[in-house]
Formats: structure tokens, C-alpha cells, sequence
């Protein structure tokens, strides 16, 4: 352990596995005291359980954070237990199926917008709200490569990151000078039950996909904890409205 983000309080939503449970487990060893949001309850126990078997803090709230009466109430019972919120890691998402463009119906664009997009506003509106009050805070967002080039046959997914990255660089603007840093993550490819499962419903997709992976392979969860970990952490106090591509270098290839 090397304390990067000793006794810090953090929120991580989409806590229940891959990223978000990976980036859990390394707040936690750097030694913040963490509390997951997910709707998994049984991958959200499961980390809580992996964190503090290894000696870690860390607790767990069932939310659907595309409902702001619950979002709110996250926060809010947040502060109650601890006092206040010093970052904040908004990485709860979800694929779906490729389809052409003008088969993608509106409920799954809609779905896809509220999980992926609305979901980042409302623990940024919320999150924000308590952190300017005490004039420090450090959030981050995960987008995807598909915040910068398109997705295949997402144009859903696509739109969304997109946004995440719009949401981002306002934040930042907006909060600099109030001792607030937003910045983002945009992880390629990588190994979680989320993409897997795209994999499998898309397997041609996905040979294509791998081909033009930087070694043929995917990213690993943990490679993009570290990122997200490090941007939370005061070693980044000067790093603002960044979006970091973690990907091994995909994008340039």
C-alpha cells in the first residue's frame, strides 16, 4: 500500500464487478474508505466482502442511479456516516447488442442514455453540490474510446460517452476554481463480464475487434483502476478536464 488515497471517503457506483469493483479493491488498498452503488446486490456484497477480507473499509448502497431521489439519497446518507464525500468514481454503465442504426429502438436508446449518461449527471449534480460547499472534491467519470470514435453498431453507446466527455469538461470549467477536479477515463476494450457477454452475442464483431487490439488482447480491469485511483488522488492535483485513454494505445494504431 502506498496511500494514495489514505482516509479519503470515496463513492464508486457500478461497484458490483469488472471496473468499478477493481477500482473498489484499489481505493480500498490505498486506503479509503469506500462505499459502492450498484444495483448488483450480490456482485456489490461480493466486493464488499473482497475488500474487507484483505483488511480494507468499505460498504455498499443498492441504487438505481437513474433515479435522482435515490442518487440523492447515496449522497446524502454518505455525508450522515462519514462527514463528507472527497471523490467520487460515477463508472456505472452498459452495453448492448450491435444493430444498423435504423433498427435501434427507442426504448433502448432510452435505456442506454438514462444508465450511461443521465446516471453521470445525477451523481455529478449531486456529488458536486456537497463538494463545493467545502471547496474540495475530486470526481471521475467513466467514458469509453467510444466517447471519440464510434462504437460499431452503437450508435446508443456511442452517443452516451460522448456526452460523458460534454458532462466532463463542463464540470471542470465550471468547478476549477472552487478546489473541484472533474476529469474522465476512457477505457478500451477490457476484460469484464460487460464486454464479455458483447463478445458472445457479437462474435464476429468481436474477432474483428480483437485483431485491432494492441496485442491482440484485452485491457484488464485493474489496468484502469489505476488510472481512475490516480486521478482521485492528490498526486493529481493540478490534472483537470482530462480525458485519459486507457487502452494500451489502441486509438494510435
Amino acid at each position: 500500500m502506498t496511500g494514495l488515497t489514505e482516509d479519503k471517503i470515496v463513492l464508486v457506483t457500478g461497484s458490483g464487478g469488472g471496473i468499478g469493483r477493481a477500482a473498489a479493491e484499489l481505493f480500498a488498498a490505498e486506503g479509503a474508505v469506500v462505499v459502492g452503488a450498484d444495483v448488483d446486490l450480490d456482485g456489490g456484497a461480493q466486493t464488499v466482502d473482497s475488500i474487507t477480507g484483505a483488511g480494507g473499509q468499505a460498504t455498499f448502497v443498492a441504487a438505481d442511479l437513474t433515479d435522482e431521489v435515490q442518487v440523492e439519497a447515496l449522497v446524502r446518507g454518505i455525508i450522515a456516516e462519514h462527514g463528507r464525500l472527497d471523490a467520487a468514481f460515477n463508472n456505472a454503465g452498459i452495453n448492448d447488442e450491435s444493430r444498423p442504426f435504423t433498427e435501434l429502438d427507442q426504448r433502448d436508446w432510452d435505456r442506454m442514455i438514462a444508465v450511461n449518461l443521465t446516471s453521470v449527471f445525477l451523481c455529478m449534480k449531486h456529488e458536486l453540490a456537497h463538494m463545493a460547499e467545502r471547496g474540495q472534491g475530486a470526481i471521475v467519470n467513466t467514458s469509453s474510446g467510444a466517447g471519440l470514435t464510434p462504437a460499431p453498431g452503437m450508435p446508443h453507446y456511442t452517443a452516451a460517452k460522448h456526452g460523458v466527455l460534454g458532462l466532463t469538461k463542463a464540470a471542470s470549467a465550471e468547478f476549477a476554481g472552487q478546489g473541484i477536479r472533474v476529469n474522465a477515463v476512457l477505457p478500451g476494450m477490457t476484460r469484464t463480464p460487460m464486454i464479455e457477454g458483447w463478445f458472445e452475442s457479437n462474435p464476429e464483431i468481436a474477432k474483428y475487434v480483437l485483431r485491432s487490439l494492441p496485442g491482440g488482447k484485452l485491457g484488464e480491469p485493474e489496468q484502469v483502476a489505476r488510472a481512475a485511483v490516480w486521478l482521485c488522488s492528490d498526486q493529481a492535483d493540478w490534472v483537470g478536464g482530462v480525458s485519459l485513454v486507457v487502452d494500451g494505445g489502441g486509438l494510435n494504431h
